[in-house]
């Protein structure tokens, strides 16, 4: 069986989406110093809440915006409990995703074997069967544009914008920025909704599109792969997009390989996405100067305002 490079781009693309943008949204709130590791529990939470939804009102897109509602108020739990009431940011973000995991499952649990609303095409058909570049061009729902979107709008904002600015202001050295008149709380805790939201967002694409129905724990450590993604962006929301797409592809062509009957035993093919991560990661590691210059100095640090 030979594998269709235009199929496998079409599939990693979808493949890459969820995770593309759990990552954009970590990466803001890590941009404004904060680290939260419930990434995993916000899109879980984003896919239950984004089908229920989408199934009880017939409507894909109040779906994808109630997947994305969900992940910002379970990021909020994250916000009220690290930027007010002073939390260790590690172990409240492991506990959301715990928390999220749980009650995802319980949201669920009617849930399980019913199909959602189809996601309708975003361009005509005739666009769409352009021989090689109409399905890589035209061939994805709108979700799709919109985290490229996200992507090009948070460089945008982070570059360019007095707010970007800001952001990355509190990120270096909340102290600093405090002095400044700089309202860092508020500006984390919108950092951190945006995040969530993001999440959600994807967890809601994944339950929606990618795999059109709910299964319990169906993020499968997504959320983690976004984390990772962020450091192996270096913090930089183009490098994010490449990163995204290098795991969606390797995802994509496990599927194709053990469709194709290769002789390659079918757990080492599940484990590979996660094994490049982990392999990612320790070289970046190696380096820990670089790491060090790319990630946002006061990231994980309580911010405790004097006066």
């Amino acid at each position: 069986m030979v594998i269709d490079p235009v199929t496998l781009i079409v599939a990693l693309i979808g493949a890459s989406t969820p995770i593309l943008l759990a990552a954009i949204g970590e990466l803001v709130v890590e941009r404004s110093g904060v680290l939260n590791l419930g990434v995993e529990g916000m899109m879980i939470i984003g896919a239950v809440s984004g089908f229920i939804i989408a199934v009880n009102s017939g409507s894909p897109w109040l779906g994808f915006v109630g997947g994305a509602f969900g992940g910002a108020v379970l990021s909020l739990i994250f916000a009220i409990l690290t930027q007010y009431l002073l939390s260790n940011q590690v172990a409240t973000g492991l506990a959301l995703t715990l928390f999220g995991l749980g009650l995802a499952a319980l949201m669920g649990e009617a849930y399980a074997g019913i199909s959602p609303p189809m996601t309708p095409d975003l361009f005509p058909e005739a666009m769409r069967d352009i021989p090689a570049l109409g399905p890589i061009l035209f061939g994805h729902d709108l979700i799709v544009y919109v985290s490229l979107a996200l992507v090009a709008a948070v460089w945008f904002m982070l570059a360019h914008t007095r707010a970007g600015l800001i952001l990355r202001a509190v990120g270096e050295s909340h102290e600093a920025a405090h002095a400044l008149g700089y309202k860092v709380v508020r500006i984390r805790v919108l950092a951190i909704l945006f995040g969530g939201a993001c999440a959600g967002l994807g967890g809601a694409y994944l339950s929606l599109v990618r795999v059109p129905s709910w299964t319990e724990g169906m993020t499968a450590g997504a959320g983690w792969i976004a984390l990772a993604l962020v450091v192996f962006a270096s913090w930089k929301p183009w490098r994010a997009l490449l990163g995204a797409y290098l795991f969606g592809g390797i995802a994509a062509l496990q599927l194709r390989l053990q469709a194709a009957d290769i002789n390659i035993p079918v757990v080492l093919l599940d484990m590979s996405p996660y094994l490049v991560t982990i392999i990612v990661l320790v070289l970046i590691s190696s380096d820990k100067t670089r790491a060090a210059l790319n990630a946002p100095a006061a990231l994980g640090k309580v911010f405790h305002a004097s006066g």
